[in-house]
């Protein structure tokens, strides 16, 4: 087994330089599985004794060095998603990417789940000059327990950290990829907050939590939510939940014998939409019945194994099965087309998104319909200068999502722009990354941030 698949990963290693060879992009980190972050190693940061050396580039010209971060604060519920500790408070660690410049903001990249620090873009904009925070939640490269609620009240002490600790005066919240809808839900929530409970039922005030609205917003390379987007990665050929092997031939994009072929027809994409959304309810209804009976278990047994549980994993199989990715001219981008082999590969990693969950994250996270941090619904209020960055060639985001994150802004303090050609992370892309930076840059100055 392990000589099969080091042999097809030289195969797709030796394809891709073929192709990079071709086009004079960089092999390096050239897919991933999911949403996870591909990240990239500065020399500088990894050998302190290496000295950053000054660059002539028109935009990328700072050098900058890296502050650690490390923010915490009470919270009773600390426990009920990490193991060990006191149980009583949560931490949040990050880094201050800053160059030698003076300014009076501050941009913040969090993500739900991922670690930022070594994405292109945050140190781009470092070495452009700007301030930049890169901090986890409370759930860093584990998203198994996540509950959006709590991701919320994480970017909060953030953002008082910096403006009440570091002095910064304006922040402005970058939401990369899973982080846009993160940004738009707390910023919504800071400016007008609704949310007293998570979908499961559990106090999470967010009334009461006393978020410092951001001065601004970055909403870059970012789907509309982690739940709709699973959602449309779900492989909608699962019959059985229990066992992904009986399957719906119709709609299983690994079969052969399936007799929809790309490019697929209207109906067909509109039925396979159905299809995953209907397999995200299925699960949603197993997981409140299950949580019913756990919680009147958690209400009412006080002795023996089934005592004190309050929650219970599991795991969802076949979470990549994203129709655009074999057929590119659904929501066309440029991206190129994703090999099946590769797609399954995602289908089954380990590392897909949802692979391992609760009962109480499921709700929060990944229930198509229950789930709280929706971007476009959050946009729809939020009331300070929005910029939508949207990557044209993005393999994993298409046009749609961050074209209805820009549409659902009701105010006209905000602005669309597309860098064309750009792919998910811009890697082997600088001069494309440089120009969504200036781009940047200079609507931060004509918003006064």
């Amino acid at each position: 087994m392990a000589e099969l698949r080091l042999e097809r990963l030289l195969k797709h290693l030796a394809h891709r330089r073929g192709e990079q060879s071709r086009t004079g992009d960089s092999v390096l980190a050239s897919g991933c599985i999911g949403e996870m972050e591909n990240r990239v190693v500065d020399e500088d940061m990894e050998n302190p004794r290496v000295k950053q050396k000054k660059s002539k580039h028109p935009v990328f010209k700072y050098t900058y060095s890296r502050l650690p971060i490390k923010i915490v604060f009470p919270d009773p519920t600390a426990a009920d998603e990490r193991y060990g500790g006191s149980g009583d408070v949560a931490i949040l660690e990050g880094e201050l990417i800053k160059p030698d410049t003076k300014t009076d903001s501050v941009i913040i990249f969090m993500h739900p789940s991922g670690i930022q620090n070594l994405l292109p873009m945050p140190n781009a904009m470092a070495r452009a000059g700007l301030h930049v925070v890169t901090c986890t939640s409370r759930y860093p490269n584990n998203d198994s327990c996540l509950i959006m609620e709590k991701v919320a009240v994480d970017l909060g002490a953030c953002v008082r950290h910096m403006k009440e600790k570091f002095g910064y005066k304006k922040v402005i919240l970058a939401g990369w990829s899973g982080g846009g809808s993160l940004s738009s839900f707390y910023q919504a929530q800071a400016e007008s907050p609704t949310i007293s409970h998570t979908p499961a039922g559990d106090k999470v005030d967010l009334k009461q939590a006393d978020l410092i609205p951001a001065d601004g917003l970055l909403i870059m390379a970012a789907h509309i939510s982690r739940a709709k987007i699973f959602t449309e990665w779900l492989d909608p050929a699962v019959l059985d939940e229990t066992d992904p092997s009986k399957r719906d031939l119709e709609f299983d994009l690994y079969d052969p014998n399936n007799p929809n072929k790309p490019p697929f027809s209207k109906n067909y994409v509109e039925r396979f939409r159905k299809a995953q959304i209907e397999r995200n309810r299925r699960i949603t209804a197993w997981v409140q019945e299950r949580l019913k009976e756990v919680d009147n278990d958690y209400r009412n047994i006080e002795q023996g194994w089934r005592q004190s549980k309050r929650d219970q994993a599991f795991t969802v199989s076949c979470t990549q099965a994203d129709i655009r990715r074999i057929d590119t001219s659904i929501d066309p981008n440029g991206r190129d087309p994703t090999p099946i082999t590769e797609l399954a590969a995602e289908n089954h990693s380990p590392a897909g998104l949802a692979r391992f969950t609760t009962l109480r994250s499921w709700l929060s996270q990944w229930s198509y319909d229950l789930s709280n941090a929706d971007g476009p619904k959050s946009l729809a209020t939020v009331t300070v200068p929005t910029m939508v960055v949207a990557n044209e060639s993005d393999h994993l985001v298409p046009m749609s999502h961050p074209q209805a994150m820009f549409d659902a802004i009701s105010h006209n303090r905000k602005r669309l722009h597309i860098v064309k050609g750009a792919t998910h992370y811009y890697f082997g892309q600088n001069e494309l990354m440089a120009s969504a930076v200036k781009e940047v840059m200079g609507w931060l100055v004509t918003q006064d941030l």
